[in-house]
């Protein structure tokens, strides 16, 4: 019943949300004192008593929903638990979400967390936490079934494209230590750099990986690999991307608010004396990884390879309430140097793949530096 409840105060608030767009000014106060009829009325004559407190958060966070997937209400108790997942270190899955269709939908697991060793991919659904289902609830209420002491169990239940039926995964959970950034020569001549998350030291990671790889004097290229890379800091997707730009724009956010106006240039100086660049993106790459292989694309620095990117191209800020929660608003949108915006567009590359099975192909043939790249999706 609960749930029942729920869902009639976030319809209450997304339908007095649109007609408050559609109202004149004067109206505004008309339409809140409407709504409050209304809620008085719920309180006073539904079938059964309310939690008023629960109501109004959910109608609070129905409203912020109807904004965008990335919006959300977060009450006094979220903001004291909330952790900075930037540190490199935290516990749970290893997954990145996004609430979708009322569902919660997996942006990208993180290598070598108990999500992807688990099999969990970009782009499926989550539609139950252990016998709990997800329509209904929030992006937090879903985060917040997720999380659990380390070494216990949880079952998700996916639903994946291509799948007929619901697949069911059980995980242990577990400290995620993130190494953002691996390494690997080959064949002794194609620098490769996997770059998992854009943490807090990814950059300093980059450089000091590339500084060894370049010792190699017969280095021919580089394949820098942002597959199933969520994002992270802005800070640090400007930083790499200058890394291999000389000059020009990297990236800019536009927004209601001039102070969220900003562009961000590259210095002068290519760490890798402008070798071959290859950059392998797919459905979950997100959000600062959009960022560096857009920037890199657009200056055409390097050969995009892959799949369509995710397309999370928002910039949210946590505002704090007087009641010691927060509002987590988008603010501005991310535009590549083309002018173009990432949001629920993403990266195109200029190479894509096909995929069957466990294997990727490409039609067209490609010169060494390419073929590379195939075997190494193809693992």
């Amino acid at each position: 019943m609960k749930k029942i409840q729920s869902y009639i105060l976030i319809f209450l608030a997304q339908f007095f949300f649109i007609e408050v767009l559609c109202s004149d000014e004067n109206d505004i106060y008309k339409k809140i004192d409407l709504f409050g009829e209304v809620l008085e009325k719920i309180n006073r004559e539904y079938v059964e008593e309310i939690n008023q407190s629960e109501g109004m958060d959910a109608a609070i966070n129905g409203l912020l929903q109807s904004l965008d997937p990335y919006s959300a209400y977060m009450s006094p108790k979220t903001v004291m638990e909330m952790q900075e997942d930037t540190s490199g270190e935290f516990g749970g899955l290893g997954i990145e979400v996004s609430m979708e269709a009322g569902v919660v939908r997996v942006i990208s697991p993180i290598d070598d967390t108990p999500a992807a060793k688990a099999g969990l991919k970009a782009g499926d659904y989550i539609v139950k936490i252990n016998n709990t289902q997800v329509q209904g609830k929030t992006l937090i209420e879903a985060v917040d079934l997720m999380k659990g002491p380390v070494g216990t169990s949880i079952e998700l239940t996916v639903r994946r494209k291509g799948e007929k039926n619901a697949l069911t995964f059980n995980i242990i959970r577990e400290i995620i230590e993130i190494q953002s950034v691996k390494s690997d020569l080959l064949d002794s001549n194609i620098g490769y750099l996997r770059l998992t998350s854009f943490n807090d030291n990814s950059s300093d990671q980059i450089k000091k990986k590339v500084q060894e790889l370049k010792k190699n004097n017969d280095l021919k290229a580089y394949i820098l690999d942002l597959r199933n890379n969520p994002g992270g800091l802005l800070t640090q997707a400007i930083e790499i991307s200058d890394y291999f730009l000389d000059n020009g724009e990297i990236v800019s956010t536009k927004s209601r608010t001039p102070s969220e106006n900003k562009k961000w240039f590259a210095k002068d100086g290519d760490i890798t004396n402008g070798k071959t660049l290859i950059v392998l993106i797919n459905g979950g790459s997100a959000s600062a990884s959009e960022i560096v292989a857009g920037a890199l694309k657009d200056h055409k620095r390097a050969i995009i390879l892959g799949e369509n990117s995710y397309g999370k191209g928002s910039v949210q800020s946590i505002i704090p309430l007087k009641n010691n929660g927060a509002i987590r608003l988008t603010v501005a949108k991310y535009y590549l140097p083309s002018g173009k915006s990432i949001s629920e567009v993403g990266v195109v590359p200029d190479i894509e793949l096909i995929e069957e099975g466990d294997n990727f192909l490409i039609k067209t043939e490609t010169d060494n530096q390419l073929n590379y790249a195939i075997k190494l999706l193809n693992g």
